[in-house]
């Protein structure tokens, strides 16, 4: 039974907001087109196999969603009619499982359980007709998983080729706490200044380690999911393990060997450390990591180019906002006495904080970290004055 997805079809792949432009770039350097930009994420089209690759590659996208259907649904059932007309039996095992997620808004249904029931009705309804037996259904995301878009009367039907969001890589087995998500850590990496083949990367107040363990992949040219054993185009009709297996020996050709001294992951924390080296060993990557438990003042600074990486508490989730100011004010100062040459950043999501570390910005760049309004500080620790003395 020949699947709709060897041809290329529209693809959907999602990211948190502000972080669309990154995404685009990573989507281009993969030689896919980049049809329109979204404040949350970025349109392109593939076959099967190239959202294979997608999902294998990207580091900062969240699920990567193939088409089956748009059209207009003014009613559950002209939702069950729009969703029925897809031929779900090229794409669904009748012996297997899947689940429906779903962005419902629209005036037509007041419940979003109700919208995802009739949704798996329609699949199931036309798997059974086609092939006698229906199709088994529920809440787990670990097998093939549709997503249903339904604003206004605005209707679109994808097939999530992802599954799990990318944002579970598949090595964080032991979190510390309040943990940034792995691709936001990916495009807070990327918006630095930083040489991925040979600028050092220090990361105080490491935590469980995403930050180094993020740029650790990076810098080894290791996709961040390699870990990860299952995807939603895993359980779909037509998936080709030796595909899938050709992909990843392609890109196992392309590792880089990294000097174990370029990243340093610190904490004044020994469960942190214990967490983030095991989370290190699970990435493949702990052989490159320099860990250390210490102050993150006194984290060592190597000399030669690179950067140093802060994401302190920032009192929404842990502490007390009056207890951090000290604290922000000591990185100011490890900034200015250690890392002289470097570039110093800190990710924060309280600016007021950040007037206490005493130095000025060269560029603020805005995240999101979950539903908090953060941003990018980052700090040109220059030795001596820029200004050049009058001729």
């Amino acid at each position: 039974m020949d699947s709709p997805l060897n041809t290329a079809v529209p693809v959907l792949i999602t990211c948190p907001l502000r972080m669309a432009a990154i995404l685009a770039e990573e989507v281009a350097a993969l030689g896919f087109p980049i049809i329109r930009q979204h404040p949350a994420g970025v349109e392109t089209e593939a076959t099967a196999v190239g959202a294979m690759q997608l999902n294998l590659h990207l580091r900062t996208g969240t699920r990567v969603l193939m088409r089956l259907t748009i059209g207009r649904a003014n009613s559950p059932d002209d939702m069950y009619r729009l969703v029925n007309g897809v031929e779900w039996e090229s794409l669904l095992p009748d012996n297997g499982y899947f689940s429906v997620i779903s962005s419902v808004d629209t005036p037509s249904i007041d419940n979003t359980m109700y919208a995802n029931m009739k949704c798996k009705d329609a699949i199931a309804d036309r798997i059974r007709s086609r092939c006698g037996k229906r199709p088994d259904s529920g809440s787990d995301t670990s097998k093939a998983v549709v997503f249903l878009y339904w604003h206004g009367s605005f209707c679109s039907v994808y097939v999530d080729s992802s599954g799990e969001p990318l944002s579970k890589r598949g090595w964080r087995t032991m979190p510390f706490a309040a943990p940034m998500r792995e691709n936001l850590a990916a495009a807070v990496i990327r918006s630095m200044r930083w040489n991925s083949a040979s600028g050092l990367f220090i990361n105080p107040m490491c935590g469980s380690g995403t930050l180094a363990i993020e740029a650790a992949l990076m810098a080894r040219n290791i996709p961040s999911v390699w870990a990860r054993s299952n995807f939603g185009f895993m359980h779909l009709r037509g998936f080709s393990r030796n595909q899938w297996k050709s992909l990843r020996t392609n890109a196992e050709h392309t590792f880089c060997d990294v000097n174990p001294g370029q990243i340093t992951a610190t904490d004044i924390s020994s469960r942190a450390i214990e967490s983030a080296r095991h989370n290190a060993e699970m990435a493949g990557v702990k052989d490159i990591i320099r860990f250390a438990k210490c102050d993150f003042a006194e984290t060592p600074v190597p000399l030669g180019d690179g950067v140093v990486a802060l994401n302190p508490e920032y009192g929404e989730r842990l502490g007390i906002v009056e207890e951090l100011e000290a604290e922000y004010r000591r990185i100011g100062d490890f900034f200015k006495q250690k890392c002289i040459g470097k570039f110093g950043y800190i990710f924060t999501g309280n600016l007021d904080l950040a007037k206490c570390v005493g130095l000025r910005p060269k560029r603020r760049i805005e995240f999101f970290n979950a539903d908090i309004d953060c941003r990018l500080l980052e700090y040109e620790m220059y030795a001596g004055s820029k200004k050049r003395p009058s001729e």
